[in-house]
């Protein structure tokens, strides 16, 4: 691990927005759960969810670019059960869509605690997700096309997120607590040696002030590398 690697893993980690996340309601093209994903760990969310249109979700490698390995994305069976974690952590559901309460997505307050929920490419969130939500957003279309693609409106909705917290400086601060964050730090600069932790069921040994292993579990003789030559 180089101090350069340490110091990006670190100053990440020191941005991430524990209360602000995603839910896609059965987005089911790849490249487009994989630009919502890329797009989230941009802003600093991460950890995302989803309600998966089969048994599987499937996110696209090529425009990840090895997003998935830095957001954590968790699927739900349906909108009731993805609403039940997200109220129980304290957020208000807004939901991408047209309906006659729906407002400017700019008008929400998203420095509050907030779930940005988006639909499925072709018929968007669902009748039951669109009544879970406590506010429908849209984004003001003054062209012939009615509406955009799912994960531009999703970067749209969430970089006015990112404007509305850095204003108020929920960047400036950590907002991760420190289990999390160690958990996280850990996993990130050494990924192997947290695999072999996982594997037998381990504790994750305690990192130095440079992000070094206090003891090698095992004394694994792993060189840990870059992953796809991100962070």
């Amino acid at each position: 691990m180089t101090p350069e690697r340490y110091a990006k893993v670190k100053a990440v980690l020191n941005k991430r927005q524990k209360d602000l996340t995603v839910l896609m309601d059965e987005v089911n093209k790849p490249h487009n759960l994989a630009a919502i994903v890329r797009t989230c760990d941009a802003v600093g969310v991460g950890h995302a969810h989803a309600i998966a249109p089969s048994k599987r979700l499937r996110l696209g490698n090529n425009t990840t670019s090895g997003s998935t390995k830095w957001v954590r994305v968790d699927t739900h069976p349906d909108i009731d059960a993805a609403a039940k974690v997200l109220r129980a952590q304290g957020m208000q559901l807004v939901c991408t869509q047209l309906s006659d309460r729906s407002v400017d997505f700019r008008e929400i307050d998203y420095t509050k605690p907030t779930c940005i929920i988006v639909g499925a490419e072709k018929f968007g969130v669902s009748e039951a997700t669109a009544a879970a939500a406590d506010h429908h957003v849209i984004i003001p279309m003054d062209g012939m096309v009615q509406s955009l693609n799912v994960s531009v409106a999703t970067a749209i909705v969430l970089y006015e997120a990112e404007r509305q917290r850095r204003e108020k400086g929920f960047y400036d601060s950590l907002q991760l607590d420190d289990e999390l964050y160690q958990k996280l730090m850990t996993e990130w600069l050494h990924p192997r040696v947290s695999a072999y932790c996982q594997k037998h069921g381990l504790p994750y040994p305690p990192l130095k002030v440079d992000g070094e292993l206090a003891h090698n579990p095992g004394e694994l003789e792993v060189e840990e590398k870059p992953d796809d030559g991100e962070y």
